[in-house]
Protein backbone atom coordinates (compact mmCIF):
# COMPACT_ATOMS: atom_id res chain seq x y z
CA UNK A 1 0.00 0.00 0.00
CA UNK A 2 1.63 3.55 -0.67
CA UNK A 3 3.01 5.62 2.08
CA UNK A 4 2.02 2.35 4.49
CA UNK A 5 -1.52 3.52 5.20
CA UNK A 6 -3.56 0.26 5.10
CA UNK A 7 -6.93 0.11 3.76
CA UNK A 8 -8.79 0.48 7.11
CA UNK A 9 -7.04 3.80 8.20
CA UNK A 10 -7.28 4.81 4.57
CA UNK A 11 -11.24 4.08 4.83
CA UNK A 12 -11.40 5.71 8.23
CA UNK A 13 -9.55 8.75 6.64
CA UNK A 14 -12.05 9.17 4.22
CA UNK A 15 -15.08 9.05 6.21
CA UNK A 16 -13.52 11.32 8.81
CA UNK A 17 -13.13 14.23 6.05
CA UNK A 18 -16.36 13.61 4.78
CA UNK A 19 -17.77 14.06 8.45
CA UNK A 20 -16.02 17.27 8.80
CA UNK A 21 -16.80 18.60 5.28
CA UNK A 22 -20.80 17.68 6.63
CA UNK A 23 -20.20 19.46 9.66
CA UNK A 24 -18.41 22.58 7.99
CA UNK A 25 -21.74 22.86 5.32
CA UNK A 26 -24.43 22.81 8.35
CA UNK A 27 -21.99 25.46 10.35
CA UNK A 28 -22.66 27.37 7.26
CA UNK A 29 -26.20 26.66 6.64
CA UNK A 30 -27.42 27.39 9.90
CA UNK A 31 -24.71 30.93 10.32
CA UNK A 32 -26.42 34.13 9.50
CA UNK A 33 -23.73 35.55 7.65
CA UNK A 34 -24.93 38.66 5.95
CA UNK A 35 -23.39 41.47 5.52
CA UNK A 36 -25.38 44.70 3.81
CA UNK A 37 -23.86 45.30 0.52
CA UNK A 38 -24.39 44.86 -2.55
CA UNK A 39 -23.94 41.11 -3.54
CA UNK A 40 -21.57 41.00 -6.52
CA UNK A 41 -20.50 44.54 -7.86
CA UNK A 42 -20.22 44.05 -11.20
CA UNK A 43 -21.70 46.39 -13.97
CA UNK A 44 -24.60 44.26 -14.25
CA UNK A 45 -25.64 44.64 -10.64
CA UNK A 46 -25.01 48.67 -10.40
CA UNK A 47 -27.19 48.86 -13.55
CA UNK A 48 -29.66 47.18 -12.10
CA UNK A 49 -29.98 49.31 -9.08
CA UNK A 50 -29.75 52.37 -11.65
CA UNK A 51 -32.46 50.93 -13.71
CA UNK A 52 -34.49 50.16 -10.41
CA UNK A 53 -34.12 54.31 -9.53
CA UNK A 54 -34.73 55.06 -12.97
CA UNK A 55 -37.84 53.36 -13.15
CA UNK A 56 -39.30 54.71 -9.48
CA UNK A 57 -38.70 58.18 -10.59
CA UNK A 58 -40.13 57.44 -13.94
CA UNK A 59 -42.99 55.87 -12.23
CA UNK A 60 -43.47 58.64 -9.49
CA UNK A 61 -43.61 61.42 -12.82
CA UNK A 62 -46.42 59.43 -14.33
CA UNK A 63 -47.99 59.40 -11.02
CA UNK A 64 -47.74 63.05 -11.17
CA UNK A 65 -49.37 62.92 -14.30
CA UNK A 66 -52.04 60.78 -14.11
CA UNK A 67 -53.25 62.96 -10.87
CA UNK A 68 -53.18 66.15 -13.13
CA UNK A 69 -55.11 64.34 -15.24
CA UNK A 70 -57.82 62.32 -13.27
CA UNK A 71 -57.91 63.83 -9.44
CA UNK A 72 -56.09 62.99 -6.71
CA UNK A 73 -58.14 59.93 -5.60
CA UNK A 74 -57.93 58.18 -9.03
CA UNK A 75 -56.30 54.42 -9.34
CA UNK A 76 -54.15 54.98 -12.04
CA UNK A 77 -52.46 57.77 -10.12
CA UNK A 78 -52.04 55.31 -6.56
CA UNK A 79 -50.97 52.93 -9.14
CA UNK A 80 -47.85 54.54 -10.41
CA UNK A 81 -47.05 56.03 -6.89
CA UNK A 82 -47.37 52.62 -5.60
CA UNK A 83 -45.25 51.19 -8.21
CA UNK A 84 -42.41 54.00 -7.70
CA UNK A 85 -42.21 53.31 -4.05
CA UNK A 86 -42.23 49.86 -4.64
CA UNK A 87 -39.14 50.27 -6.97
CA UNK A 88 -37.24 52.15 -4.75
CA UNK A 89 -37.52 49.92 -2.51
CA UNK A 90 -36.17 47.25 -4.68
CA UNK A 91 -33.09 49.24 -5.46
CA UNK A 92 -32.24 49.52 -1.10
CA UNK A 93 -33.42 45.66 -1.73
CA UNK A 94 -30.69 45.23 -4.25
CA UNK A 95 -27.70 47.85 -2.66
CA UNK A 96 -27.93 46.61 0.82
CA UNK A 97 -28.72 42.15 -0.50
CA UNK A 98 -31.75 42.20 1.53
CA UNK A 99 -32.97 38.95 0.06
CA UNK A 100 -30.03 37.00 0.63
CA UNK A 101 -30.28 38.22 4.17
CA UNK A 102 -34.14 36.12 4.10
CA UNK A 103 -32.60 33.53 2.55
CA UNK A 104 -29.93 32.84 5.10
CA UNK A 105 -32.42 33.40 7.62
CA UNK A 106 -34.91 30.61 6.49
CA UNK A 107 -32.11 28.22 5.54
CA UNK A 108 -31.20 28.50 9.30
CA UNK A 109 -34.64 28.03 10.79
CA UNK A 110 -34.94 25.57 8.69
CA UNK A 111 -31.47 23.66 10.00
CA UNK A 112 -32.77 24.37 13.68
CA UNK A 113 -35.71 23.20 13.16
CA UNK A 114 -34.53 19.81 11.96
CA UNK A 115 -36.13 19.83 8.67
CA UNK A 116 -33.77 21.56 6.48
CA UNK A 117 -32.88 18.27 4.22
CA UNK A 118 -36.54 18.02 2.94
CA UNK A 119 -36.54 21.40 2.45
CA UNK A 120 -37.49 20.77 -1.04
CA UNK A 121 -40.95 20.13 -0.66
CA UNK A 122 -41.80 22.74 1.14
CA UNK A 123 -39.44 25.11 -1.49
CA UNK A 124 -41.82 23.84 -4.42
CA UNK A 125 -45.01 25.26 -2.29
CA UNK A 126 -43.58 28.01 -1.82
CA UNK A 127 -42.57 28.45 -5.66
CA UNK A 128 -46.19 27.08 -6.81
CA UNK A 129 -47.87 30.05 -4.35
CA UNK A 130 -45.88 32.61 -5.75
CA UNK A 131 -46.62 31.60 -9.45
CA UNK A 132 -50.62 30.80 -8.20
CA UNK A 133 -50.63 34.61 -6.96
CA UNK A 134 -48.31 35.91 -9.94
CA UNK A 135 -51.17 34.57 -12.27
CA UNK A 136 -53.96 35.95 -10.14
CA UNK A 137 -52.80 39.45 -10.26
CA UNK A 138 -52.07 39.43 -13.86
CA UNK A 139 -55.61 38.07 -14.39
CA UNK A 140 -57.01 40.61 -11.52
CA UNK A 141 -54.99 43.97 -12.02
CA UNK A 142 -56.11 44.85 -15.45
CA UNK A 143 -60.17 44.08 -14.45
CA UNK A 144 -59.29 46.38 -11.63
CA UNK A 145 -57.68 49.17 -13.66
CA UNK A 146 -60.16 48.34 -16.46
CA UNK A 147 -60.27 52.02 -17.38
CA UNK A 148 -56.68 52.83 -16.83
CA UNK A 149 -54.68 53.49 -20.07
CA UNK A 150 -52.56 50.29 -21.30
CA UNK A 151 -48.97 51.65 -20.50
CA UNK A 152 -50.67 51.05 -17.02
CA UNK A 153 -51.67 47.41 -17.26
CA UNK A 154 -48.08 47.08 -19.33
CA UNK A 155 -46.46 48.44 -16.27
CA UNK A 156 -48.62 46.78 -13.54
CA UNK A 157 -47.98 43.49 -15.28
CA UNK A 158 -44.32 43.99 -15.91
CA UNK A 159 -43.96 45.10 -11.86
CA UNK A 160 -45.78 41.62 -10.82
CA UNK A 161 -43.70 39.45 -12.89
CA UNK A 162 -40.74 41.58 -11.01
CA UNK A 163 -41.72 40.61 -7.65
CA UNK A 164 -42.70 37.32 -8.58
CA UNK A 165 -39.45 36.45 -10.04
CA UNK A 166 -37.26 38.12 -6.89
CA UNK A 167 -39.55 35.86 -4.42
CA UNK A 168 -38.61 32.37 -6.26
CA UNK A 169 -35.34 33.46 -6.38
CA UNK A 170 -35.16 34.12 -2.79
CA UNK A 171 -37.26 30.18 -2.24
CA UNK A 172 -33.52 29.48 -3.85
CA UNK A 173 -34.20 26.17 -5.12
CA UNK A 174 -31.32 24.56 -6.10
CA UNK A 175 -32.17 23.58 -9.88
CA UNK A 176 -33.86 27.27 -10.45
CA UNK A 177 -30.42 28.62 -8.58
CA UNK A 178 -28.23 26.58 -11.04
CA UNK A 179 -30.07 27.97 -14.50
CA UNK A 180 -29.66 31.41 -12.91
CA UNK A 181 -26.38 30.98 -12.42
CA UNK A 182 -25.90 30.19 -16.24
CA UNK A 183 -24.72 32.98 -18.55
CA UNK A 184 -25.44 33.92 -21.57
CA UNK A 185 -23.44 36.96 -23.41
CA UNK A 186 -21.25 37.08 -20.59
CA UNK A 187 -24.93 37.89 -17.99
CA UNK A 188 -26.28 35.62 -15.97
CA UNK A 189 -29.77 34.36 -16.54
CA UNK A 190 -31.19 36.25 -13.11
CA UNK A 191 -29.86 39.53 -14.05
CA UNK A 192 -31.31 39.56 -17.78
CA UNK A 193 -34.54 38.36 -16.59
CA UNK A 194 -34.64 41.18 -13.98
CA UNK A 195 -33.77 43.86 -15.56
CA UNK A 196 -35.52 42.56 -18.53
CA UNK A 197 -38.87 43.25 -16.20
CA UNK A 198 -37.37 46.39 -14.66
CA UNK A 199 -37.33 47.47 -18.29
CA UNK A 200 -40.57 46.63 -19.48
CA UNK A 201 -41.90 49.06 -16.43
CA UNK A 202 -39.80 51.37 -17.46
CA UNK A 203 -41.00 51.68 -21.18
CA UNK A 204 -44.82 51.46 -19.58
CA UNK A 205 -43.88 54.52 -17.94
CA UNK A 206 -41.96 56.32 -20.78
CA UNK A 207 -45.08 55.38 -22.70
CA UNK A 208 -47.69 56.77 -20.27
CA UNK A 209 -45.76 60.20 -20.33
CA UNK A 210 -45.56 60.43 -24.20
CA UNK A 211 -49.21 59.42 -24.42
CA UNK A 212 -49.98 62.36 -22.03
Amino acid sequence: MPLGIAPSQLAALVSATRHALKRTQEAKVASFSWIPRIEDPTFADWLTVALYLATSLSCWKSGREAKLEDGRRSKEHRAWRFIAILFLALALNRLLNLMTAVTMLGRAVAHFQGWYERRYPVQMVLIGLATVACVLAVIALPIWMRRASPPTWLALIGTTLTVTFILISAISYHDIDVFLSERFLGLRWNRIIEIGGISVVLLASQWRQASH
